[in-house]
């Protein structure tokens, strides 16, 4: 019996709609991180709270421009951690794996796939970047009646990194490829995140333009600013929305284009 005729006898389910198939694949892989990635979410926190202490040996504290963008640089990096690194090592298994195969087999759009995985591992950042920002705010004095910013920026630079972080693992051509991109990746927020802008050499400094945290990092810093600029927050939290959505619309293309292949 052909295809026509099954589904005439048999009519298949219409395919689910994007909003309640994201908020399942979102549960669903958030409580999958929280059983699998707590340990490293400590070790993501440790590592940033280590890097804060380290450069307290060499930054003045104080609400300094300098002392400002380690502390919001080592909070970002919480996020870079977990959301790049680890979501590109991830679909980079999954690829790999073939456990693609499974979720092309569900009713559900490729989007909420993509954006739903990258939710769950935004998401998963939020307890160890509040950690690290109170952390550093009292190793350094600066004032905290800015960190509610955070609130902004966990979801904004998180989708960015995210959704780099999935298109990384999506596009390698082997896991072993997408877990070296990945840490690529992390490196690099630590490297032109955590250090002040106005310490990096010209070219270095357009490197951290195209840094999609680069932007969270900034607005979260001005935020930690005796005297906040917040025009300067805003500006800065709407590009990162911008690059954002441009990361999550490019981890949604990868996964359709890994899923058909």
């Amino acid at each position: 019996m052909s295809t026509s005729a099954i589904s005439a006898v048999h009519p298949l389910a219409p395919g689910a709609r994007l909003w309640p198939a994201l908020g399942a694949v979102y549960r669903a892989q958030l409580s999958r991180a929280r059983v699998a990635r707590i340990p490293l979410l400590f070790v993501a926190t440790f590592q940033s709270i280590g890097i804060m202490v380290l450069m307290r040996g060499v930054v003045d504290g104080g609400g300094g421009e300098e002392a400002r963008a380690v502390v919001a640089g080592s909070a970002v990096l919480v996020v870079a951690f977990v959301a790049l690194n680890l979501l590109a090592q991830y679909f980079g298994q999954l690829r790999s794996a073939g456990g693609l195969d499974h979720y092309a087999t569900l009713p559900v759009p490729a989007a909420a796939v993509a954006l739903g995985t990258a939710a769950a591992y935004a998401s998963f950042t939020v307890p160890g970047v509040i950690v690290t920002a109170v952390t550093g705010s009292l190793l350094y004095q600066l004032p905290m009646g800015g960190l509610w910013v955070i609130a902004a920026v966990v979801p904004l630079a998180g989708a960015a990194l995210a959704g780099l972080g999935a298109a990384l693992g999506l596009l390698a051509p082997r896991a072993e490829l997408a877990t070296l991109c990945g840490q690529l990746g992390m490196s690099a927020a630590l490297l032109l995140g955590v250090l002040p802008e106005g310490r990096l050499p010209e070219p270095v400094r357009w490197l951290r333009e195209l840094l999609p945290s680069s932007y969270g990092v900034d607005a979260l810093a001005a935020a930690l600013a005796p005297r906040t600029d917040w025009g300067s927050v805003a500006a800065n939290l709407a590009v990162c929305a911008a690059v954002g959505a441009a990361a999550l619309a490019l981890a949604t293309w990868a996964y359709r284009r890994a899923a058909l292949r």
